[in-house]
């Protein structure tokens, strides 16, 4: 447990500092023998800044609750 809230804590912060990123998409627009024309399409895929600190939250409570476990 100890492990998996670090790894949620280091998401959490990433996932704040860092809103979303960007993916590029190919769609086939006409496709008429020989002739081909595609389209480029950029769509932006992001989170809402409470989501990382909802994640690095639930990150100390496991490492804090697997810390208490062991005492």
């Amino acid at each position: 447990m100890k492990t998996l809230g670090i790894i949620l804590i280091i998401a959490g912060i990433a996932m704040v500092v860092i809103r979303g990123f960007s993916v590029q998409t190919e769609k086939e627009v006409v496709d008429i023998g020989p002739l081909e024309v595609n389209k480029k399409e950029n769509k932006w895929v992001g989170w809402p800044t409470y989501a990382g600190g909802i994640v690095a939250v639930v990150g100390v409570v496991l490492l804090v609750s697997g810390s208490k476990k062991r005492a």
